[in-house]
Order: C-alpha cells, then structure tokens, then sequence
C-alpha cells in the first residue's frame, strides 16, 4: 500500500513510540540545539511512504535512533532516498545500519527516523553547510555506528543484535513492509479508540 505523509498537522498518532526530538538527546547537553521541528516516524510508519512527499526532498540529514540514543547520523542530497537505500542495501550486507535494522526486527519497528534539513537555524555555526552540520549532528548525538568525526560513539546495549550478526528473518524487504503496515494500521486503529 501506498502513502503520503499527511503532514504535521495531521492527528497525531499515539503509538507509544520511544520518538524524542533529537535536540532533546542526552549527549546534547554539550552543543545548544533549538528546536528544529524536523521530520520524525517510527521506523514502521516510514516503511509505508513509498514515494517521497515533495516536502521532504530538501532534507539532507537523517538520524536513525531510540528514545535514549542515536545509532547512525547520514546525509545525503535527498535523506528519504538515502534511508531507504540503507534498509534495501541492509539485505545485502552493504549497511551498517540496514543490517542492524533488519537484525532487531520486529523491535526496530518502534525506532524513529528523522529527516533534517541542514539549512535550519541550529546549524548556523556551520555555515548551513550539510558536512558542518552532520558532525554537529554526530558531536551532539555521539551515534553508536558513526566512527568519523566521533571520538566517543555510544556503546551499542547488549539488547541489541549487532548488525555484524547473522540473522535469518525477515528474509526480504517486501516481508518487512507488510509487517511494518500492519503493525502501523493496528496502532492507528488502536489509538482512534
């Protein structure tokens, strides 16, 4: 199935999400972040917008995380595009971060992916630049799988399966997307009750 994201004003969606604004972040003491009002979606909602919302195609940065911490910080001239190629290239063993996707899947449902604009006010110290403002990013949020420009990435926790793992399910994307719906449905059916 096929959608589009509604947009922030749209009903909120209580799906009890570990999502936390990224500014919000633990390590981000160190580095002062406003508010951004970036774009942010379970990992389970993000497998069912297929095409890219013409709002979304001047996000140049993207953040793959829980609640208490960052696993991967990325860019890229189109960050939608890009976070699908990771979860693709996961199945391939070309993503670091798509093959620990897939290897905490079904819990990896419940992880946000955010898409950020480079071009927003916290990043005027670099200039708007998109490298600047990955490595504010990275200093901000030390991602667990981020080595360049991280002197002290986050331990990844024993919940987790390393992406280095090998895992036989989900086997393909296809069974990821349909699982990711399905799930996506039931809490937006159960949170209109």
């Amino acid at each position: 199935m096929r959608r589009t994201y509604a947009g922030p004003n749209s009903a909120p969606m209580s799906t009890k999400t570990e999502a936390v604004p990224f500014w919000q972040h633990q390590h981000s003491a160190e580095i002062h972040l406003p508010a951004l009002a970036p774009i942010a979606l379970p990992v389970m909602h993000f497998l069912t917008v297929t095409t890219c919302p013409p709002a979304w195609i001047h996000h140049d940065l993207y953040v793959f995380r829980n609640a208490s911490m960052a696993f991967y910080v990325g860019q890229s001239d189109c960050a939608f595009a890009r976070v699908w190629t990771h979860l693709h290239d996961g199945f391939k063993g070309r993503s670091l971060v798509g093959k620990f996707i897939r290897n905490n899947w079904p819990r990896a449902m419940r992880f946000t992916i955010e898409l950020i604009r480079s071009d927003a006010p916290a990043f005027q110290p670099g200039q708007h630049n998109r490298d600047a403002a990955e490595r504010i990013l990275i200093a901000a949020l030390r991602p667990c799988f981020n080595t360049t420009h991280n002197a002290e990435p986050t331990v990844l926790p024993d919940r987790y399966i390393s992406p280095n793992e090998t895992v036989a399910y989900p086997r393909n994307m296809g069974k990821m997307m349909r699982e990711a719906d399905h799930a996506f449905r039931r809490a937006q059916s159960a949170s209109a009750w």
